[in-house]
């Protein structure tokens, strides 16, 4: 039974079927469109992937995508013929950063669905000084990115176990 709700996870989802360039896309993607990572890595894992491989992949996805949702914002025009984040989550990351300082939310941004992702926008629309900001992003996004192939390679563990 369980077995049925993991198959279709570990073969039919897009990212899942292209390896590890799917998780480099999907990490990249995911800095500016809310797309989980999680699921990839967790699939990707159980499918016998090697995890600093998955670890590496996914830290640097994320970071480029971190560096082209803050050029997005940078880039006004750009930003304009893409999509503009919804004024409410834009005025709501404004005000957060200024009360608890950017690179603190840069940091934790991408632990935060949704408003997470307008954070690196809204930092290149403001102009945030790219060396902060590339500290910042960098850190938040390896720190996620251990975080999460350690948890899914132990949730994975755990699931072959319970499967056998």
């Amino acid at each position: 039974m369980l077995s049925d709700f993991i198959n279709p996870i570990l073969h039919d989802t897009l990212f899942v079927k292209y390896g590890l360039i799917g998780l480099f896309f999907n990490g990249m993607f995911s800095s500016f469109v809310p797309i989980p990572t999680e699921v990839t890595v967790s699939a990707l894992l159980l499918g016998g992937v090697n995890s600093w491989h998955v670890f590496l992949v996914l830290t640097i996805g994320s970071i480029i995508g971190g560096y082209i949702a803050y050029y997005i914002g940078y880039n006004g025009r750009l930003l304009r013929k893409l999509r503009k984040p919804p004024q409410k989550y834009e005025q709501k990351s404004m005000s957060i950063m200024t009360k608890y300082g950017w690179a603190t939310i840069v940091f934790f941004s991408p632990w935060i669905p949704i408003l997470g992702d307008v954070v690196s926008i809204v930092a290149g629309t403001k102009r945030y000084d790219i060396v902060k900001y590339t500290i910042a992003m960098t850190t938040g996004k390896t720190v996620k990115a251990a975080a999460i192939v350690f948890l899914s390679f132990h949730f994975s563990n755990w699931l072959v176990n319970i499967l056998h």
